[in-house]
């Protein structure tokens, strides 16, 4: 990790605002190989250039394949394994490190997409490897930092896999299998929309060895990492927070057909050049942990005229810090949260203290870029449509007052007065909610930015998740139903392609300021 009191992480390949806005203005087995961000462009096409190779929308009608789920996950040390990149771009190597406790296992690499309903496609497979048991996790005790440290078992040579979301299945011949999931990114983003997935936020929650930012080996908060580490498995299946936010979004947005690129929000806080004259970028169903790099990038792009659209809650709730471990390269996501005084930087650079956005030191709530702010957890509410003829809910045949169970929850967000919001903000929803018996509101908004952008906040976590209700993809879904579903489809192919298009503002009627009707006073 960076030294207690050494200089602060620079900002990424940074640019000066005015600079981001120019660029965007108008708009099989191998060896190992060096991770290295792709180079700046100093001038970039407008909206509306396509670019790029090995394009995911070229991939829709592709022939795939239903056996792409893990079936049988079997006991932890069945077999587990991870990579030692989050993301590699196309033709890129990495390594894949893995533990089992059967003779011989082999990897398959599935793409996600829509495939014709079929939602993934075979890229590649492996021969029979042989299997070995790794040895025990290590714990660093100053910030109780779980690392597996396990020597590459096999190198992947992505050459040829097309820009997307992959999820690694690894299938040992005892007949247990388990997910890696791995990001093959777009070095370009102009002219399509920018899946942004949340890598740091999967490893926040990852339990694998017993310790994660939310708890310890006892379960018990105090006990929590102050850091976690990218080299160990995912707990579970190996891809649960993709599977539940992130995989039915991909498969949706693939069968509009849109141009789409693919990154993660640690690749954006290495290198925004993704960003440079995308038309939308869209983080999905739980993407709770940023670097302050990464906010930067994004709201430049906002700035510029690249719409967001923010599809969960709790969205860039915490400010973390990726930082270099023993030469891993930016593979340790740091976050005191309530423990903040204790963060090394707390005293020489305030900004960097990793807590909640809206808390001290350097405090500022998350609201100014996503419209809304977190407010709590857990909830299970309906949803409550108010502006039911706004552009968003087209086709859907909803009225002001309709109302869909259960699809507000687990956590939630709402418009926030009294917190920095955009000025020309609409709430298109507006939901009753109680968390922990104080009755309060969920809201999905809508705001346009001066440079033409627009954004819209689901306000619920579950949106994502809903894609695929009354399905059983997901087991209960929570309650919600067909009904939900066929809605929130809706609403989400409207955003999409209109989003798809352009900077918002330039393609839709302004929002209709709502807020003071909702909660009185002024924003």
């Amino acid at each position: 990790m960076t030294p207690a009191h050494g200089t602060p992480p620079r900002h990424g390949h940074g640019l000066a605002r005015r600079g981001f806005l120019t660029l965007c203005a108008g708009a099989g087995l191998g060896t190992a190989a060096a991770c290295t961000p792709g180079p700046h462009r100093e001038a970039f096409r407008p909206f509306g250039g396509q670019g790029g190779r090995l394009r995911p929308e070229a991939e829709r009608d592709a022939p795939g394949t239903a056996d792409w789920r893990v079936r049988s996950a079997g006991p932890p040390e069945a077999v587990a394994a991870y990579t030692d990149r989050v993301s590699v771009t196309p033709g890129q190597e990495c390594g894949l490190h893995v533990s089992t406790t059967a003779s011989s296992f082999r990897v398959s690499a599935f793409r996600v997409g829509w495939y014709g309903g079929k939602q993934a496609r075979r890229i590649w497979t492996s021969p029979r490897i042989p299997g070995r048991t790794q040895p025990s996790p290590r714990l660093l005790s100053a910030t109780r930092t779980v690392r597996a440290d396990w020597p590459a078992t096999l190198t992947l040579d992505t050459t040829g896999w097309p820009e997307g979301a992959y999820l690694l299945r690894l299938e040992s011949d005892t007949g247990h299998q388990r997910y890696v999931p791995l990001i093959v990114r777009s070095v370009e983003g102009t002219g399509r929309t920018v899946l942004l997935h949340a890598p740091a936020t999967w490893q926040a929650y990852n339990r694998w060895g017993g310790y994660s930012l939310y708890s310890g080996a006892s379960g018990a908060y105090a006990d929590r990492s102050l850091a976690v580490s990218f080299d160990r498995p995912y707990d579970g299946t190996g891809a649960e927070k993709f599977l539940v936010y992130e995989r039915s979004l991909v498969v949706l947005a693939e069968r509009l057909g849109i141009p789409l690129a693919y990154t993660t929000g640690v690749d954006v806080h290495r290198d925004p050049s993704v960003l440079y004259g995308a038309r939308t970028v869209v983080c999905l169903g739980h993407d709770e942990y940023w670097t302050p790099q990464q906010r930067e990038y994004v709201t430049r792009a906002r700035d510029a005229g690249t719409n967001l659209a923010f599809l969960g809650a709790n969205t860039c709730y915490r400010r973390v810090r990726l930082e270099d471990e023993q030469g891993a390269g930016d593979r340790t996501v740091v976050c005191y949260k309530t423990s903040y005084r204790s963060d090394p930087y707390y005293s020489s650079a305030p900004e960097l203290v990793t807590t909640d956005y809206r808390s001290p030191p350097a405090a500022d709530p998350e609201s100014s870029l996503t419209g809304v702010l977190y407010e709590g957890y857990p909830v299970d509410a309906p949803y409550v449509v108010h502006a039911a003829d706004h552009w968003l809910y087209e086709g859907t045949g909803v009225r002001r007052g309709d109302s869909f169970a259960h699809l507000v929850g687990v956590e939630y967000d709402r418009v926030t007065p009294a917190f920095p919001t955009p000025g020309q903000l609409e709430i298109t929803a507006h939901s009753p909610v109680a968390a922990g018996g104080r009755p309060s509101h969920s809201d999905s908004a809508y705001y346009t930015a001066p440079g033409g952008a627009a954004v819209f906040a689901t306000g619920t976590m579950r949106w994502v998740e809903a894609l695929v209700a009354g399905t059983g993809e997901l087991g209960g879904d929570h309650g919600m139903d067909d009904r939900t579903r066929t809605f929130v489809t809706r609403t989400t192919e409207n955003l999409l392609r209109t989003f798809a298009l352009g900077p918002g503002a330039r393609h839709r009627p302004a929002p209709r300021t709502n807020v003071a009707e909702m909660y009185g006073g002024t924003v």
